[in-house]
């Protein structure tokens, strides 16, 4: 068997793919060198021969170096912190111009609830947000119309900056009149305040043109002015864009959704109407029977109230407001978000309003309370359309723990509207308007502080 191999003449022949194979290997693999001429030489083969006649080779290692272990580039580390910047930039430009808009929307709904008949606009605007939350909408699609609002509260908030300069000289130009009468110097600043005025209103309306946006304000474009502003086809299409703009807020039906919730409403306040005739025209014994029936009537009414106004701004039906099997089948279903709804809805939003009801605010800046009547039943509306929300996405629960949640809330529910009452009725003592407080409660009509202004 030894004479098979002659270690002085014999070469091995070593396919190409093996040499790819042993230079894949770790450190102590094959040589390149030796391995680019496809053989092996025997004289590295310096292992004895086995027992099958074949050499075991033994192979000498090398030294290979290892690979380069990746590094994280340094650029990429870079373009981290803009991509940051930018998300901040516009996280912070989200919140600014949301607050604002929001800000916008409650200013505008004080001023129509401040106005008799447009009242039902804004009272129907916050059944509307319930409803919108009722049938399942994301919360920043419950608020209609915020946008636009922060849009109308940008041009007022211009037009008042706007109208600064004017106003200054004007104020000059009547102490320079008062000076000395018939002067220059007055003459001059009357002008003056007159141009000032044109250019203001100017500089406004070609910032409504474009869009009436931040960036329109802040800068005018001039090269854009001189090539469109002198063609009639941009007016007409600022004229379009104003109509849109206004049909967008849908007057109409939220006037139509309001006046309906406000007469459904009514109805259910009856008992509060008998209350007050019985105060007014009955005998102090009769009355206070009838008082106590009336006010227990009204608590089972408010357990149920709330939550009717939503469904039916939720359906868009008057009946609606009458389908308490649909409503006990909802409190079934999330007997706890009820109760915090509830809680918002009729303790911690409406009672501390009751304070600004004590003595009546002048004509003129009765919109100043309503502003914060507004902002205080807007959460309430809110909170009771998560309620019905989170009720009609879960299935009705079973079990021990789902009838000790329920009758629990429902015992708790009775300190709720007991509190509410009490307030009520110490109200009719403190409001101004004396007994119409109990036809004009805040958390569930109309968000204003009296029947009208002095």
């Amino acid at each position: 068997m030894a004479s098979l191999v002659d270690q002085d003449a014999v070469e091995i022949p070593i396919p190409a793919t093996l040499v790819d194979e042993t230079n894949d290997q770790s450190p102590g693999s094959l040589d390149s060198g030796s391995l680019a001429s496809g053989t092996l030489a025997a004289g590295t083969l310096d292992s004895p021969v086995d027992s099958d006649g074949l050499a075991a080779a033994s192979v000498p290692t090398a030294s290979v170096p290892a690979a380069p272990v990746p590094t994280t580039s340094i650029a990429d580390d870079e373009s981290i912190q803009p991509t940051r910047l930018r998300r901040g930039l516009a996280f912070l430009k989200w919140s600014v111009s949301g607050t604002f808009s929001l800000a916008s929307l409650i200013v505008i709904l004080a001023v129509l609830t401040a106005i008799p008949l447009l009242q039902l606009i804004a009272f129907g605007y916050l059944l509307d947000v319930a409803g919108r939350l009722t049938n399942g909408a994301k919360f920043s699609e419950s608020l209609p119309n915020l946008h636009r609002a922060g849009k109308v509260g940008l041009a007022a908030l211009a037009i008042f900056l706007a109208s600064l300069p004017t106003q200054l000289l004007v104020h000059w130009e009547s102490v320079a009149q008062l000076i000395d009468p018939g002067s220059a110097q007055a003459a001059s600043m009357r002008m003056m305040a007159m141009i000032a005025c044109f250019f203001a209103i100017g500089y406004l309306l070609w910032a409504w043109v474009r869009g009436g946006s931040l960036k329109h304000y802040l800068w005018p474009q001039p090269k854009r002015f001189l090539r469109q502003a002198w063609r009639p086809r941009t007016y007409h299409a600022a004229v379009d864009s104003l109509w849109e703009m206004t049909t967008a807020f849908e007057l109409p039906r939220l006037f139509w959704l309001g006046l309906r919730g406000f007469v459904g409403t009514l109805i259910w306040l009856a008992p509060a109407t008998l209350l007050i005739a019985a105060n007014r025209n009955g005998k102090p014994g009769a009355a206070g029977v009838i008082g106590a029936v009336c006010i227990f009537c009204l608590g089972i009414s408010l357990l149920y109230l709330p939550m009717l106004q939503a469904h039916f701004a939720s359906v868009n039906r008057l009946r609606g407001l009458f389908a308490v099997r649909t409503i006990r089948r909802d409190f079934r279903r999330a007997p706890w978000a009820w109760l915090l709804a509830m809680v918002i809805g009729l303790v911690l939003m409406p009672i501390p309003l009751y304070l600004l009801k004590i003595e009546a605010t002048p004509r003129e800046v009765v919109w100043l309370p309503c502003l914060v009547f507004v902002a205080f039943i807007l959460p309430a509306r809110i909170a009771e359309g998560l309620a019905l929300r989170r009720a009609r996405s879960k299935p009705e629960p079973s079990g021990t723990w789902a009838r000790v949640s329920r009758w629990s809330v429902r015992l708790l529910m009775l300190p709720v509207v007991g509190t509410y009452l009490a307030f009520l009725q110490l109200s009719q003592y403190t409001s101004w308007d004396g007994l119409m407080t109990w036809i004009q409660q805040h958390a569930i009509l109309l968000p204003i502080p009296f029947m009208g202004g002095v």
